[in-house]
């Protein structure tokens, strides 16, 4: 007879069912039904049950699934429980085994309790006993599996807090309140090389630096305890501390420790019992920390210090020479031919002038003297404790005479000089940058007056030359502090009314006045070495912006920009902007180079082959102000042009539309015999717009269309364009003046 909780005579195996499985053998079907119609029917349960009249039919539920406890006859017809209990034994099946017997000898029962059975109950058996039983089983069952999955939980997650622990890049460890390293985990061997059993049960001082002992006492708050030469080890309340620890091999290394404190009940501070914590190598952060700092107040190149760490310096100098009334000398040093030997032997050499002429300053200072490098070729000297005049003079001559012997630079013989300014404290400031800037004047002075040499400081040096000074150091400046930004001036296509281009103009943000434009300070930029960084910064900023041009959309709008001679001659400016269009992903044909005669007579030869490798890279070439300069028609045909520009002079002359005006017609002339394309500037009037339309010049710029305006302006002005076309039959000028009103406005 088979029998299940469903009544269905074959065997239901549940493996995902959390239910008590319950196997019952019996072999009186009367007895076995009444078992599990008594199982099944008890309140308060749910139990997978499963019958079995035979011995060969329990061993084969045994060997299928899994049971929880087996309620077992001793005797059956093909073997007995003993047998069933010895397969269970002997297979290492898990489960609880209560044995029903109508047998009254001891044996049976002393047999079934050898062999692992929980219980044994004697037929006929009282049915809350039966049941008691059952659920005693299952009870003490289910609490043994939770035991045995709590041990586990607790052994796994040891083993996992013990990996984590032992497999930290920081040292954990834990203290006594007596000081005493009670736990350290394996780092320390790795970090300190000492061995666990090395370390721990000794105070925690053997491993700090000696120099660092008072601080980790005062940071771990050991106190005085009873008894003498005790000490304990008292709440360290969450404190951090930087150590110097003591390795194995005599290494030092520095370590940002955690302390905090371990109490069993945080009642008081009686019930203190002992210290944890991390300790954190911070060696690499240490001296990275150190060499930022250094690095921070000095020049990388001549390991000098820089001006920031000079003027901390001098404000200590002047404090102590106002507080013993007494004088020190500030000189401010330029070097003389410097640029011409970094421009003729390259930056690595002009380097390498620059630590060799630091190294021979150096050697003609006073102990206590500072020599500082302020940048580029200038250099700082503090001499504190001036006993008079004659002792910086005398410094600033063994400079000269250091300087005047020749420079080696790899075989190359460079000889050059300096221009020395010096200022007397309190006699010519008695502040930091007042004496800086009194010693940078006179040191122009000794410049204008032939270079190489030195002078002191007069008040009449500072009306002479004090605005040629200001604007060339605020030039300087302006490439330093953003000050320097792009103007664009549209250029008009007339018969559509669209902007077609634009010529870059620069202009400088004056702190004091206001906005400047090119020529007020390009034409000094040119005389005084600053053209050719300032035409670095823009090239760079107009590829800026004209990505960002290229963002609004529209047919492509052509940049034109205005090449400075002597960055044409300089030799790189190909390279420069071919690398620059790479870099921001323009096409070169959206670019044109505005020139002006002048390079054309210059140097000719060389302006050409710079201006062919430009035109087959892709740009195109632009005369600008034509007819100005040293004009020769010959030049337009050895020179790769594009454009001619016709200058603002010639249309400035036109004021009658009807009129004649010969210079114009013969440039128009010649543009068209050559097939030249044609910009006129300086366009103010629609009388000049007319006159020029009339004679065949159909691109225009100047303050009819739109003034120069900042990119921000000239994004929307390019903006409003993206969008239909002008009507058929309004005149040009007239959709370009909401654009001028928006620009005035």
């Amino acid at each position: 007879m088979n029998l299940n909780y469903q009544d269905d005579p074959t065997p239901v195996v549940h493996l995902h069912d959390s239910r008590p499985r319950l196997l019952l053998v019996d072999d009186e079907p009367r007895l076995l039904s009444s078992l599990y119609e008594l199982l099944r029917s008890h309140d308060g349960h749910d139990y997978l049950l499963c019958t079995a009249a035979t011995g060969a039919e329990a061993l084969a539920h045994l060997a299928q699934q899994p049971f929880d406890l087996v309620l077992l006859d001793l005797r059956l017809p093909d073997m007995s429980g003993h047998d069933i209990m010895d397969f269970m034994n002997a297979r290492g099946i898990d489960g609880d085994v209560v044995v029903m017997s109508g047998e009254v000898g001891i044996d049976a029962a002393i047999g079934a309790l050898k062999r692992g059975a929980y219980d044994y109950l004697r037929k006929p058996y009282g049915r809350e006993e039966l049941l008691k039983t059952v659920g005693n089983v299952l009870q003490k069952r289910r609490l043994a599996i939770d035991n045995e999955r709590i041990a586990a939980q607790l052994e796994t997650s040891e083993k996992m807090y013990r990996y984590l622990v032992d497999s930290s890049p920081d040292i954990i460890y834990t203290l006594a309140h007596d000081g005493r390293i009670t736990f350290v985990n394996d780092r320390v061997q790795h970090l300190l090389g000492f061995d666990r059993d090395e370390v721990v049960g000794r105070h925690y001082s053997v491993l700090v630096h000696d120099e660092d002992q008072d601080r980790a006492r005062y940071a771990f708050g050991e106190r005085q305890g009873q008894g003498q030469g005790r000490t304990r080890v008292s709440d360290a309340g969450g404190r951090t501390a930087e150590l110097r620890l003591k390795c194995k091999s005599g290494i030092e290394r520095t370590f940002s420790i955690t302390l905090t404190s371990m109490a069993p009940n945080a009642i008081g501070p009686h019930d203190f019992y002992g210290t944890y914590g991390v300790a954190r190598d911070i060696t690499d952060r240490k001296r990275a920390e150190e060499m930022i700092s250094y690095q921070a107040y000095h020049d990388i190149l001549t390991d000098l210090p820089n001006r920031m760490l000079f003027k901390d310096r001098l404000g200590l100098a002047v404090i102590q020479a106002r507080r013993k009334q007494a004088e020190l000398a500030v000189m401010f040093i330029d070097l003389d031919r410097f640029k011409l030997v970094n421009d003729t032997l390259g930056h690595v050499k002009g380097d390498e002038l620059l630590q060799q002429v630091a190294r021979r300053l150096k050697d003609c200072l006073r102990r206590g003297d500072t020599l500082a490098r302020q940048g580029g070729d200038e250099f700082t000297i503090v001499l504190p404790e001036l006993q008079d005049r004659q002792e910086a003079r005398g410094v600033a001559e063994k400079f000269i005479e250091s300087l005047a012997a020749p420079f080696d630079l790899d075989g190359h013989q460079v000889h050059i000089s300096a221009s020395i300014g010096i200022a007397i404290y309190p006699h010519d400031g008695d502040g930091i940058d007042e004496l800086l800037r009194h010693a940078d004047i006179a040191m122009y002075q000794v410049k204008a007056l032939g270079k190489n040499g030195h002078t002191f400081y007069h008040p009449s040096m500072q009306e002479v030359s004090h605005q040629k000074i200001v604007l060339e150091r605020s030039l300087r400046q302006a490439l330093e502090l953003n000050q320097l930004e792009m103007y664009y001036q549209p250029q008009i296509d007339i018969v559509t009314g669209r902007i077609v281009g634009a010529e870059g103009l620069m202009r400088w943000n004056h702190p004091q006045r206001g906005v400047l434009s090119a020529g007020e300070f390009l034409p000094f930029a040119e005389d005084n070495g600053l053209m050719l960084p300032i035409s670095d910064w823009m090239l760079g900023a107009l590829c800026r912006d004209l990505v960002r041009w290229n963002a609004v959309g529209g047919e492509p709008v052509r940049l034109s920009l205005n090449l400075s001679p002597q960055y044409l001659d300089r030799g790189d400016f190909f390279d420069k902007m071919r690398g620059a269009l790479t870099r921001y992903g323009i096409a070169p044909a959206q670019i044109e180079v505005e020139i002006t005669e002048n390079i054309c007579i210059r140097n000719p030869q060389d302006a050409i082959e710079q201006l062919n490798k430009l035109c087959e890279l892709g740009v195109s070439v632009a005369i600008d102000d034509f007819g100005t300069g040293y004009s020769s028609l010959s030049y337009l045909h050895r020179f790769p042009i594009h454009t001619i520009k016709i200058d603002q002079s010639f249309v400035k002359e036109i004021h009658d539309e009807n009129g004649h005006y010969p210079v114009i017609l013969a440039i128009i002339s010649i543009a068209r015999g050559l097939g030249l394309h044609l910009v006129a500037e300086g366009v103010e009037t629609a009388v000049q717009a007319r006159y020029l339309q009339a004679n065949g010049c159909t691109t225009m710029q100047g303050y009819l269309y739109h003034r120069p305006i900042p990119l921000s302006q000239f994004m929307a002005v390019l903006e409003n364009q993206v969008g239909p076309a002008p009507l058929p039959g309004v005149p040009p000028m007239l959709h370009a003046q909401p654009f001028l009103m928006a620009v005035q406005a």
